[in-house]
């Protein structure tokens, strides 16, 4: 692999709630055609060519994902449960992660490493501290899928994927950051699961596309 390739370190973020589910389950541990919503996600981490190393921040909130995860022989962060923003804050303190950074939810069972990869070339050239991964709303709303958190970006609201790239230093500070965005319909951002509904709709369209 070609030496100067930029690589960066990620957080899949594995330790929140996940009320909307109304399940006893942890949400990242779902399954999604039977393989963990988490699982699939590590693997797109770990298949991008530009991720270093990847870490999964969990919370009292999961703690068998937790036990799942260091089963898997992967980096568990373990943070006080504040809330995404804090806890995000936190795994980055901790880790001592200064510069850029990917984050990204539990719960994209499409993701692949090759999109991972587009997203972090695209913060290469955007010369921005933080680059968001945006879905428009009604492609969601279309397909019957739930839209739980909106962003605006240059004045359109727009469905959060939760596909992030952050600087570590940045972030812990109060000024305000400069932002890029990615808009796209790709499935691999499109299918983020929030309910029970998400799932089934979701597993459709992968069965669809593989037929």
């Amino acid at each position: 692999m070609d030496a100067d390739v930029m690589k960066i370190p990620a957080l899949i973020m594995a330790g929140g709630k996940g009320k909307r589910m109304g399940l006893k389950v942890e949400k990242p541990m779902l399954p999604f055609f039977g393989k963990p919503l988490i699982d699939l996600v590590a693997e797109a981490v770990a298949s991008a060519a530009k991720v270093s190393e990847f870490y999964v921040v969990t919370s009292a909130n999961t703690p068998e994902t937790e036990k799942h995860c260091k089963s898997k022989g992967w980096r568990v962060l373990r943070t006080d449960a504040m809330g995404y923003h804090e806890d995000l804050k936190q795994a980055i303190r901790v880790a001592g992660l200064e510069g850029a950074v990917l984050t990204l939810p539990a719960d994209l069972p499409a993701l692949t490493g090759k999109f991972l990869d587009k997203v972090i070339s695209e913060f290469e050239t955007c010369g921005k501290d933080f680059l968001a991964v945006f879905v428009p709303i009604e492609t969601r709303e279309s397909l019957g899928l739930s839209v739980s958190s909106i962003d605006e970006y240059r004045g359109v609201w727009y469905a959060v994927a939760g596909v992030n790239i952050v600087n570590g230093a940045k972030i812990q500070g109060e000024g305000k950051i400069e932002t890029s965005a990615i808009i796209t319909e790709e499935v691999e951002v499109l299918l983020n699961i929030n309910t029970l509904k998400d799932l089934e709709i979701a597993e459709k369209i992968i069965q669809n596309m593989k037929s």
